[in-house]
């Protein structure tokens, strides 16, 4: 895949006639995410660059191995946003990087003016611990907490 940025993308964009369209994809082709595989590829590649184990970001996620194994191949999706940030908050992602991967799963991004997602924002910032402390730091602020996996969908 090239290494070309989202924004690099998008100013190219910006001066693309309609009917160079097909031309703009075939040459930014490597660039691109297939829809599909856009959420699998971004966290498996993410959490191979931090130098860390599936497995290990499974348990600290406290999600069953082989469901999270499932999700990051794209056999299973799931409905529940939760179980992304979990994810992506065991993987150490920063806030930059969860907002991609709900961009990519798609589910929506963390918003700055819903209370429980301003407290998730926080947490991405500064990961003041493990999954654990994270629901404590929810619920210290009557907020829901990051409801597990126990109805994988």
């Amino acid at each position: 895949m090239k290494d070309i940025t989202t924004d690099e993308l998008e100013k190219v964009l910006e001066t693309t006639h309609p009917h160079k369209a097909g031309e703009f994809l075939k040459q930014n082709e490597d660039a691109m995410y297939a829809e599909a595989s856009a959420f699998p590829e971004y966290m498996r590649g993410k959490i191979k660059e931090k130098g860390m184990l599936q497995q290990t970001v499974f348990l600290a996620a406290d999600i069953p191995e082989r469901y999270g194994y499932k999700l990051l191949s794209g056999e299973k999706r799931t409905r529940q946003r939760d179980i992304i940030l979990r994810l992506c908050y065991a993987a150490d992602f920063t806030l930059d990087e969860v907002q991609k991967a709900l961009r990519l799963y798609p589910f929506p991004e963390l918003y700055a003016k819903f209370p429980r997602d301003a407290l998730l924002m926080i947490a991405f910032n500064e990961h003041p611990g493990d999954i654990i402390d994270v629901n404590a730091f929810l619920k210290e602020n009557n907020a829901e907490v990051l409801r597990s996996s126990g109805v994988q969908e």
